[in-house]
């Protein structure tokens, strides 16, 4: 399965993108942006020539802070045409602690813009209809109300019957549901519009108590998806397209881990950059992989590729 060479060479990265205060080696906090779709875009954006847009779709305020975070999205070459202003509303923060390169989260969301990302129907739709591929995650899905949850699965569906290639990050937080069914029954929806699904096997475990990747693969192929990759942090990445498992790829070791944050966020850019292009499926995981080890190798979500 190859992105459809008719489509626009436009990858839309749809979620939420946050204030990040992350950890310095002094002790003291550095503040950016960053959040699991946007990573995706950032990194993505970096990988792709220039013939290719890299767009966010998301919400923010109207306020000092939303205006240097869409000056900083502009800065890093993607394209805010497709950013939502809300000015009763103002963009969400983060902080994350590390212990032994192992990273926790403080969130402060409550306000978020992103949450309105859905609120407009044929707005969606319009942004939708420029995008040769669009890539969403378990948090997109989380942020949004049960309504407009629906809205945005609707308009998915819609891309995607016009040969739109749709991605999916699982990308499972419990502390944004209300209880572990809502979460993996929204998952599964959120998999149904998906030509790919891109899902990390210890959160598969946890959510849903498959043994094997390959049970996780079947599980999303029954949902609709022709391509899953399972992720398995620094183990074996499981391919399965059509049903049918292609071939393991066992990721070279990494030195020392700093920080975890967005190693899988760098995997999706990673494999995306190079799929979307058309490059072998062997060649688009070896790159996922790649970069993820070379992310987790340093503080921050955004590190720049080597």
């Amino acid at each position: 399965m190859t992105a459809p060479s008719a489509q626009p060479k436009t990858l839309l990265c749809v979620g939420e993108c946050m204030v990040e205060m992350a950890p310095t080696a002094g002790g003291d906090f550095r503040m950016g942006f960053a959040g699991d779709t946007y990573n995706a875009a950032w990194y993505a954006r970096r990988l792709m020539p220039k013939d290719w847009t890299v767009g966010y779709v998301t919400g923010v305020g109207a306020d000092a802070i939303s205006d240097r975070m869409l000056a900083t999205m502009q800065e890093a070459g993607i394209d805010a045409g497709a950013v939502r202003r809300v000015p009763e509303r103002t963009v969400g923060l983060y902080l994350i602690q590390l212990d032994k390169g192992e990273r926790s989260f403080a969130y402060w969301r409550g306000q978020s813009a992103a949450r309105t990302l859905a609120d407009d129907p044929g707005w969606l739709e319009d942004v939708f209809a420029r995008a040769g591929a669009i890539f969403y995650s378990g948090i997109t899905l989380a942020i949004l109300p049960d309504e407009t949850r629906e809205t945005f699965l609707d308009a998915l569906e819609q891309a995607r019957a016009r040969g739109v290639v749709t991605i999916f990050d699982t990308n499972m937080r419990a502390r944004l549901w209300p209880g572990a069914e809502a979460m993996c029954a929204a998952i599964m929806q959120g998999a149904a519009k998906a030509d790919i699904v891109l899902p990390s096997f210890d959160e598969e475990q946890d959510a849903f108590g498959e043994t094997t990747q390959a049970e996780v693969a079947a599980r999303y192929h029954e949902a609709g998806a022709r391509l899953v990759v399972v992720k398995n942090g620094a183990g074996e990445i499981l391919v399965s397209e059509a049903g049918a498992e292609l071939f393991r790829h066992t990721p070279q070791p990494v030195k020392s881990v700093v920080d975890t944050t967005a190693a899988g966020d760098s995997f999706d850019a990673g494999f995306l950059a190079a799929y979307l292009q058309g490059q072998a499926l062997p060649d688009a995981v070896s790159r996922g992989a790649e970069l993820a080890a070379q992310v987790v190798q340093a503080p921050g979500a955004l590190v720049e590729p080597r």
